[in-house]
C-alpha cells in the first residue's frame, strides 16, 4: 500500500496556455463529485510573499536569489499544505510545480543539476498536464489581455532585449524550449492548448480518470 494514500497532480505551460483555466475547472468538478481535494498555487506562501514582492519592485533580485525565494515558497508549501493533504488522503491539485522552476530559472542561466538538488525534496507528481501551444499563440493571449509588462515577467533582468515586448518574447521562447525538454525528461502528459477550452477540459478529465480512482477520494455523506 502507498505509505502517502493522495495523490498529486500539477499543471504546466507558457503563460497564456490556460493551464490556470484547466485546473481551476477540475478543482470545481472534483468539488462537485464530493471528492477531498486541495488547491495549491505557484508564489503564494504568505511566509515570502513580502520579500518577493520588495526584491521585484526594487529589482533587487539576481537570478539565484530570484530562484531561492521561490524554492523557499515552494518548501513552505510543500510542508504546510501540499504534504500533509497528501497525507490525509488529499487530491492536491498545483497550479505549477518545480518544473516552473526548473524551465524559467534555467533560462536564467541557473546549473540544471543545482536546480533538480534544490528541489530534491519533493515528491514527483502523479499526473503533470502540459498545456503545450505554439508560443505566438501564448504570446498574443497575455499581450491582448494586459496593458503592460512587468519587469522580470519578460525576463529584463538578463539582458535579452532593450525592448520589454522583445525581451518578453525572446524569455517566452527559451522557457518553452525548456519546457519541451522537460516534457520527455518527466513524462509530462501533453495537451494541445489550442483546442476550445471545453475540449481541453474532456481531455484532462478523461485522463484523470484513467489514471486515478476516484471512488477513494468520495467522501462519505453522513447520515
Amino acid at each position: 500500500m502507498d505509505a502517502i494514500p493522495g495523490k498529486l497532480i500539477a499543471v504546466e505551460g507558457l503563460d497564456g496556455s490556460g493551464k490556470s483555466t484547466q485546473i481551476h475547472l477540475l478543482h470545481q468538478w472534483l468539488r462537485g463529485l464530493g471528492c477531498k481535494v486541495f488547491f495549491s498555487e505557484w508564489n503564494s506562501s504568505e511566509m515570502v510573499k513580502g520579500a518577493t514582492r520588495k526584491g521585484k519592485k526594487k529589482q533587487l533580485l539576481t537570478p539565484t536569489t530570484f530562484s531561492l525565494i521561490h524554492a523557499t515558497d515552494f518548501a513552505d508549501r510543500y510542508e504546510r499544505q501540499i504534504l500533509p493533504m497528501l497525507k490525509g488522503g488529499y487530491i492536491v491539485l498545483c497550479d505549477r510545480y518545480m518544473f516552473t522552476a526548473f524551465a524559467r530559472d534555467g533560462v536564467r542561466g541557473c546549473d540544471p543539476a543545482w536546480l533538480r538538488e534544490l528541489y530534491g525534496f519533493v515528491r514527483k507528481p502523479d499526473i503533470t498536464y502540459y498545456f503545450r501551444l505554439p508560443l505566438e499563440t501564448a504570446l498574443g493571449r497575455i499581450l491582448e489581455g494586459r496593458p503592460q509588462l512587468k519587469f522580470f515577467e519578460a525576463g529584463m533582468d538578463i539582458g535579452l532585449s532593450a525592448d520589454i515586448f522583445e525581451s518578453f518574447r525572446l524569455f517566452q521562447g527559451k522557457v518553452k524550449e525548456h519546457y519541451d525538454r522537460l516534457a520527455d525528461e518527466y513524462g509530462f502528459t501533453v495537451v494541445d492548448a489550442t483546442l476550445r477550452i471545453p475540449e481541453q477540459q474532456a481531455v484532462v478529465r478523461r485522463i484523470f480518470q484513467e489514471r486515478i480512482d476516484l471512488a477513494r477520494f468520495r467522501q462519505r455523506v453522513q447520515q
